[in-house]
């Protein structure tokens, strides 16, 4: 076996597959509020010693998605 090929003796690349990246991203950004939501109404009364990471994570989940979303609407097709 051997690790390297000459470019003769390469396959041609397979054509790129043309996907919707905006679904996924979607999903998961619902997914990060519907946490936040759980955490506003149920941690955060509980938690008395002021332990914000639950809700520090969901919010750094939304702007990562939304991030993501913009980078996908904008990237070429």
């Amino acid at each position: 076996m051997r690790l390297f090929l000459k470019d003769s003796e390469r396959r041609p690349d397979p054509v790129p597959v043309k996907t919707d990246d905006r679904r996924p991203i979607l999903v998961g950004l619902a997914a990060w509020v519907i946490a936040t939501i759980l955490v506003v109404l149920f941690f955060a009364p509980m938690s008395g010693s002021g332990n914000s990471a639950p809700l520090s994570t969901c919010v750094v989940g939304i702007v990562l998605g939304l991030a993501g979303l913009i980078y996908a609407a904008k990237r070429p097709k």
